[in-house]
């Protein structure tokens, strides 16, 4: 399937669903993170969709946060990698991000086609799953595949705004419905309030660090190799070998970290 740059209508669409509450159910609120998933049919990806109110944020320090990979690199703990590949159009291009999955589950990756639009006092980022044919899948790695992901911030205040994440990935591999659960219930709303805290140092920390450098918001920045649409191509599910990871017992995951996540929601301190 061709690779279709989102325009507009597909950014209001995605925005609906952040803000929709039809069809989502709550499935955790605490210490102002609030964790919601729409239960689809069998056969069909969950949709897991949070929010989180950023007190002492502006909209615009957040979306930067979101598009610094130099500063993900700080502190995205789970991150292994990520870099650019290549751009596409002024405000679209294509990535890679791989990331740590607690033993003895395999550690994933993607690559993604991401699009970003500021919308009135608005910003969104979108991403889905692409194939690039200089970027296959590999060997150590899980390919996963992200249908839809992507941010919406809100401006509230001068220095208070809205984080809505609202993500449906397949994570490949039969993965028991219980590791599900507990990145719904734990992983997820530790990750909310990590990038919160990232936010909170961001503008220290960017003066330090090529302070006008941002080429999401001046594309005249960009110094990216350009990509042909035409290139890739819609990444499937389907298209990727299954692993078979059903056998896992939860004693054993929790053994190698995850279930620090549920006995501690406070996020460790970073350098």
């Amino acid at each position: 399937m061709p690779v279709q740059i989102p325009d507009d209508t597909d950014f209001c669409s995605f925005k609906d669903q952040c803000l929709s509450s039809d069809g989502w159910i709550s499935k955790y609120s605490k210490g102002g993170v609030t964790v919601w998933c729409r239960e689809e049919d069998s056969n069909s990806i969950q949709k897991l969709k949070m929010r989180i109110v950023c007190k002492d944020v502006t909209a615009e320090t957040l979306y930067d946060v979101l598009h610094d990979t130099s500063y993900r690199k700080k502190w995205d703990t789970n991150m292994i990698d990520t870099y650019d590949i290549g751009r596409l159009t002024a405000n679209a291009d294509v990535g890679y991000y791989s990331w740590k999955c607690p033993s003895p589950l395999k550690n994933r990756d993607f690559v993604t086609m991401r699009s970003w639009l500021p919308l009135g006092d608005d910003y969104l980022i979108i991403n889905y799953s692409v194939k690039h044919p200089q970027h296959p899948p590999k060997k150590d790695y899980v390919r996963a595949v992200s249908l839809l992901t992507g941010y919406l911030i809100q401006h509230n205040e001068p220095t208070c705004c809205t984080l809505y994440y609202l993500t449906q990935v397949d994570p490949r591999g039969s993965l028991p419905k219980w590791v599900v659960n507990r990145a719904s219930q734990f992983v997820a709303p530790k990750a909310m309030r990590k990038i919160y805290k990232a936010c909170l140092k961001y503008p220290e920390w960017k003066k330090k660090h090529n302070p006008n450098l941002k080429p999401w918001m001046f594309p005249e920045q960009n110094t990216l190799p350009c990509t042909n649409v035409a290139e890739l191509t819609v990444q499937r599910a389907d298209s990727l070998e299954n692993i078979d990871e059903s056998g896992l017992s939860e004693e054993k995951v929790d053994e190698s970290g995850l279930g620090e996540e549920k006995a501690n929601n406070s996020d460790e301190e970073e350098n």
